[in-house]
């Protein structure tokens, strides 16, 4: 995980808090801890939080811009967002798609879901997502050099295209 506050640096202090029944999250890096000091506050803004987050501003597209991104369904602008971190309705993802999405890839590394899998998930779509993981990890081991790894992994992708086959062939 990405340290929220710098965006550089992988974070290896988390933070999780639960208030008035909302849980927040905040990872940090142990630079920017020692810079902001070892006594955490037990509350924080997430909106505070955003704004220390790099890119922020030119997802914005600078202070200096004269017509602010407003939802077309509930009136809140992304300057407000990004001051007290939440949306004001469902329509605002919409609204705000493209500034939304360079944060959310600063934040997380990625604008698509890496981590658990609902257990209820659809087995087509959990082969789906199996084997999209695998192509990553192989991406990354012939990246290192480790060829290996990626022989296996290269296998093991063949081996989870059949599966998808045999189940989208009909029954004979």
């Amino acid at each position: 995980m990405i340290c929220n506050v710098c965006g550089t640096k992988d974070a290896s202090i988390h933070l999780t808090e639960i208030l008035n029944g909302q849980m927040a999250e905040v990872h940090i890096c142990e630079a920017c801890a020692e810079e902001k000091g070892t006594e955490f506050k037990t509350y924080f803004n997430f909106g505070d939080l955003l704004a220390g987050v790099p890119g922020l501003e030119k997802a914005l597209g600078g202070s200096g811009k004269k017509t602010p991104l407003l939802c077309k369904e509930c009136g809140m602008n992304y300057v407000d967002f990004a001051k007290n971190g939440r949306l004001g309705c469902a329509g605002c993802y919409s609204s705000f798609q493209k500034p939304l999405a360079a944060v959310i890839k600063q934040v997380q590394r990625s604008n698509e879901h890496v981590g658990k899998k609902p257990s209820r998930i659809p087995k087509e779509t959990r082969s789906v997502h199996d084997l999209r993981q695998l192509q990553d990890r192989l991406k990354k081991s012939i990246q290192s050099e480790a060829f290996e790894e990626a022989a296996q992994l290269r296998d093991e992708i063949q081996q989870a295209l059949e599966k998808i086959k045999k189940k989208k062939r009909p029954s004979e």
